[in-house]
């Protein structure tokens, strides 16, 4: 049995940023759970990709915007937990899953707004909650989070207030889950080339070009960008961060 490797747990592993994360971290030794919505073919070639790194990996199927299933969910993935470890405990959780939404603030529609918090910021609350008495003291939670909380662009006034609330949530569990020495913090990133609502920044000539153009670093970023950040907060030469919004842009709308 492995007892001495960290574990991290990370939602919305299967693609992206996420998948990205994932693999960075599972590249320091620690071991992966990922989650996954409905692509479980991505998710297992996720899963092959960071087993062939020399490390445990899973993926369990979990829709963020559904909190009934996470009492059946944590359970399923403590079973697994306790099949390599021979306890119930991980280290890492990235609540990173989520969707975008592309909507002027007028014609937003209540449903629309609903499924926004659902994702961005029930969803979060609720399973970092659920999983707190599974992560061990001196652990850590990285919630992810968007320049659009700094900074606006027109159509994603929910999906920013969603973030900005996350941001301020981070700052809270932070506090209180200091004396467990549990670190949390928020990652920013900014506009990112992936598939993420509908591929928009990597696919679309004219949004990828005006990002590149307000980005000191003058271009749109990757998942590669982000994922390491994320890894470093897993370690031990981030232990004394904590409380923190850590924006990774690139230098968007400075």
């Amino acid at each position: 049995m492995n007892t001495k490797r960290k574990i991290a747990l990370v939602t919305g592993g299967s693609r992206g940023i996420g998948r990205n994360t994932a693999v960075k971290i599972a590249q320091k030794g620690i071991d992966i759970i990922l989650t996954y919505k409905s692509d479980k073919e991505a998710a297992e070639k996720t899963v092959e990709e960071i087993q062939a790194l020399g490390v445990n990996a899973a993926a369990f199927q979990l829709d963020t915007t559904d909190s009934k299933t996470f009492d059946g969910f944590v359970k399923e993935v403590m079973g697994y937990v306790k099949t390599i470890t021979g306890n119930t405990h991980i280290d890492y959780l990235i609540n990173n899953a989520g969707t975008a939404l592309y909507a002027p603030f007028a014609e937003t529609t209540e449903e629309q707004l609903d499924e926004m918090f659902m994702i961005h910021y029930k969803g979060v609350f609720f399973l970092s909650q659920k999983l707190l008495p599974f992560i061990n003291d001196g652990g850590g939670i990285i919630n992810v989070s968007s320049g659009l909380a700094r900074f606006t662009i027109p159509g994603s006034s929910v999906y920013a207030s969603m973030k900005s609330g996350v941001e301020t949530l981070t700052r809270y569990m932070a506090k209180e889950l200091g004396p467990r020495r549990i670190k949390v913090n928020v990652v920013a990133p900014g506009a990112i080339e992936t598939d993420f609502g509908g591929g928009r920044t990597r696919d679309n000539k004219e949004v990828n070009s005006f990002i590149s153009g307000v980005t000191a670093l003058g271009r749109a970023g990757l998942p590669e960008d982000i994922g390491g950040v994320i890894a470093f907060l897993c370690t031990d030469d981030a232990a004394w961060i904590n409380g923190q919004r850590i924006e990774v842009s690139g230098g968007m709308n400075i």
